[in-house]
């Protein structure tokens, strides 16, 4: 079963935004249509448009009477408007009209402001008499007309006054219902055509805007991450800071750094419990050789000694192994071909013993490298006696030393399979369960290696047997203690 990938959420926020958004319009709309439905107002553009082109259509006969030019615009108009109905009529009641005049119009608006309802007055813009309401209202005193306006003179008003008057037009029947049929699908399309532009518009603004407000917003928390996945078995101490990460995240991060407070005990209490054993370990041990000396001189005593001696060699890697953990002491810079000499003379007869050669191949000159010289020693015989318990008990086991700052131990036994070479260097593992050794050696040697930033590999090659390459950093310069350890 395929694992399920965690989501972003930064893209779950600008999607949900985005249809938060979409679904806040589509109700706008749909609030503002059920508005305009009851309220069933009219549109008045199209029929001042018409007023203003009659008007320019407008001209006088040779007799003085009103004629109508047939100009371009309003030519134009009518075949827009086919219903385009009109009366003029002049200050000596001349008058002129076209198309299918209402009952209501015919006498040219003589009596209309008595039937009309309301209707608004207005002078052109270089005419200082303000504009008025007229409404003719049912009040106790009866029917009455009122003209209305909150100004005296236009020059009364606060800089900018705008007036507004939105009416819209539906199709009816003759009963005079609304025309459900004709008036819907263009509804349809007026809110798809106002509302579309819209969405896209703050949809593309919530995906550009939303990402860098989500990440501004969880910098902190980024930031945090950063620091937890730097968090190792070296700096359990450390403490994720909750100042930056949003308030909702906060008691995750404490509860984190609880359990990272928990693992540090628990691992502290584990060392010292080691530490302590492997120090106990040691009398015992001591007391165990010294009696097995006095035995006399035959083949169950020199064995017993032996596993005296590995009993031994084991308690001090336990014991190594601990104080790994705190040791911060002063590095040296000392001469690896120096090093790598000693330590290989020094082993020289326990492999003559065990049925082996042991050659050395120095790099030309010397090698500085900045280290701590006993913990360097103590990994290198870690992988010397590692070739000399499993090298076959034949053949010759070659130090080698570059310029680079490597130290290579190679034998001639049977070699380590590739799948297993990573295990090797796990803590008590041993490629053969009834090897003489611990399985602690490889393991001290790579700790060793990381604290000192390099690092421990087993490495291919046409050669027989296994060769293990050591990497330590090299100093920039000799320092005062360069030497051989």
């Amino acid at each position: 079963m395929k694992k399920p990938r965690p989501r972003s959420l930064q893209w779950v926020l600008v999607r949900r935004l985005i249809l938060l958004q979409a679904a806040m319009l589509v109700v706008f709309l749909g609030l503002l249509t059920l508005v305009l439905f009851i309220a069933q107002p009219r549109l008045l553009v199209d029929n001042e448009e018409a007023a203003v082109l009659v008007g320019e259509a407008l001209s006088r006969d040779s007799k003085g009477q009103l004629v109508l030019r047939e100009t371009e615009e309003l030519n134009s108009y009518r075949r827009s408007f086919p219903n385009l109905w009109f009366v003029v009529r002049d200050q000596n009641g001349q008058e002129l009209r076209q198309g299918n005049v209402p009952p209501v119009y015919a006498g040219g608006g003589d009596g209309l402001l008595r039937n009309i309802d309301r209707a608004a007055l207005d002078f052109a813009q270089s005419d200082l008499r303000p504009a008025a309401s007229y409404a003719n209202l049912d009040t106790p005193a009866g029917r009455v007309g009122v003209l209305a306006s909150t100004l005296s003179s236009r020059n009364e008003n606060d800089g900018v006054e705008v007036n507004i008057d939105l009416q819209i037009e539906l199709a009816r029947n003759p009963d005079g219902t609304i025309n459900w049929l004709r008036v819907g699908p263009i509804l349809v399309i007026l809110t798809i055509v106002m509302l579309l532009p819209i969405i896209i518009v703050m949809g593309f603004t919530t995906l550009v805007t939303t990402p860098a407000v989500v990440r501004r917003s969880l910098a902190g928390l980024v930031a945090t991450a950063d620091e937890a996945s730097a968090i190792d078995i070296d700096n359990r101490a450390v403490q994720l800071p909750t100042e930056r990460v949003p308030q909702e995240v906060a008691p995750l991060v404490q509860a984190f750094n609880r359990a990272l407070a928990r693992l540090g005990e628990g691992y502290e209490k584990r060392n010292r419990f080691l530490t302590d054993a492997a120090h106990e370990l040691r009398t015992p041990i001591a007391i165990l050789r010294t009696r097995a000396e006095l035995l006399r001189e035959d083949p169950e005593s020199r064995r017993l000694l032996k596993d005296i001696e590995r009993l031994s060699h084991l308690a001090q890697q336990l014991l190594d192994r601990q104080v790994l953990d705190h040791s911060a002491g002063p590095r040296e810079v000392v001469d690896l071909v120096g090093l790598a000499r000693t330590l290989a003379v020094d082993f020289a007869p326990l492999a003559l013993e065990a049925g082996y050669e042991l050659s050395f191949e120095p790099a030309e000159g010397r090698v500085p490298v900045s280290v701590r010289p006993q913990q360097i020693e103590r990994a290198v015989a870690n992988l010397l006696r590692n070739a000399i318990e499993h090298g076959g008990g034949s053949g010759t086991i070659t130090v080698l030393v570059d310029d680079k700052g490597g130290l290579e131990i190679q034998d001639e036994g049977p070699g380590i399979p590739p799948e297993e070479r990573e295990r090797v260097f796990d803590p008590f593992y041993r490629l053969r369960p009834r090897s003489t050794g611990a399985g602690l050696g490889l393991n001290l040697a790579r700790e060793i290696a990381r604290l000192h930033g390099g690092s421990i590999e087993i490495i291919d090659g046409a050669w027989k047997g296994t060769r293990v390459r050591l990497q330590l950093p090299l100093a920039n310069a000799v320092g005062p203690k360069a030497g051989s350890a």
